[in-house]
């Protein structure tokens, strides 16, 4: 039973890494948080995403927040 999981859990990654390559997460050489999160979801996701499920992660942009150098 175990093993019979594990193949479900590396096929789900699998159609999700698939998923993400369809929506051209990978294309792109320079990411931020918040693709990266994207990513990460999408593979996790896996499957759902073929039912109309699109899932997003919002993080804080770090260089809009941080404080100027003073002169």
């Amino acid at each position: 039973m175990g093993r019979l999981i594990g193949i479900l859990l590396v096929i789900w990654l699998v159609i999700g890494a698939f998923a993400a390559y369809q929506r051209g997460y990978f294309e792109d050489s320079k990411t931020n948080c918040s693709e990266t999160s994207d990513i990460a979801l999408n593979i996790v996701a896996g499957p759902l995403n073929y039912v109309g499920l699109n899932p997003k992660v919002k993080c804080a942009d770090v260089n809009v927040n941080t404080p100027k150098p003073s002169k």
